[in-house]
């Protein structure tokens, strides 16, 4: 597996090469690049599609430092530098997202359009981080253990099947745990900000997304002054490009090609 070293980190790459234009994509915690191998298929070869595993994710291993997602946005930007991008789409899926948001923020003249699936600019609520710092506690004490990991699969997958699949995958490899999931729930609040990005970013989520939702999607609606209105994966979850690649592909393709129509008046 190819891997790029990035401010001492080796970040493994699928890069496929070509002329296409350059779509930079991160995935959701505790998945990895793979998550967009139908969908980098599916764009192919009109764009050259790039993913990345972030520290403690899939193939790219973390000396257990803590981290942010601004230095992930940060190392991001390093990595299009060592691969000789100088600007590209950028996107993710949840976190995927909040690097994404960050790396516009960071660098604007490197981010030609923003692409935002199931993600937000808020920090986590109050609730949700109760919870999901009882459930990796449990995962830190107890291990992959199914009663946690099949739910856990099911929320961030979105598809019994393929969520059986990364649940086998934790199992195996186990649930990002530490710093990872310190920079999950710790995010900054970046909602205030977002009025500075101004380069077009598709909205997109999935109908039955149970981790984000479309209220917060709204929030980026309704602050990013280039947005398109929130689009529908109708049946996915939390995962569109990884269970729903085609429809996902479809609607990204309509994106950039400029065919969506402008956003319609504010939501909320």
């Amino acid at each position: 597996m190819p891997k790029v070293t990035v401010d001492g980190l080796e970040l493994a790459v699928l890069d496929p090469g070509g002329d296409g234009a350059v779509v930079l994509l991160a995935h959701g915690f505790g998945l990895d690049k793979t998550m967009f191998a139908d969908l980098a298929t599916a764009l192919a070869p009109r764009y050259r599609v790039i993913t990345w595993d972030s520290a403690g994710h899939g193939d790219t291993t973390s000396d257990g430092s803590p981290y942010t997602y601004w230095d992930l946005a940060r190392g991001q930007l390093q990595l299009m530098d060592a691969l000789g991008v100088e600007r590209a789409v950028v996107g993710g899926v949840s976190q995927g997202g909040f690097i994404a948001l960050r790396t516009a923020l960071l660098a604007p003249e490197r981010v030609t359009s923003l692409v935002l699936m199931d993600t937000e600019a808020s920090a986590l609520a109050a609730d949700d981080r109760a919870q999901y710092t009882q459930l990796f506690a449990a995962l830190t004490a107890s291990g992959p253990i199914d009663d946690l990991i099949v739910p856990l699969s099911r929320q961030i997958v979105g598809d019994e099947r393929l969520a059986a699949v990364w649940a086998a995958r934790w199992r195996e490899r186990g649930v990002p745990l530490g710093a990872p999931v310190d920079c999950l729930i710790t995010r900054d609040d970046i909602v205030d900000r977002l009025a500075e990005i101004t380069c077009p970013a598709l909205l997109l989520r999935g109908s039955e997304d149970v981790s984000i939702p479309v209220e917060r999607m709204a929030l980026l609606r309704d602050h990013l002054p280039g947005s398109t209105d929130i689009q529908t994966v109708d049946g996915a979850g939390h995962s569109p490009a990884l269970t729903h690649p085609a429809a996902t592909a479809a609607i990204i393709s309509a994106f950039l090609a400029g065919e969506l129509p402008a956003k319609s008046q504010r939501m909320v």
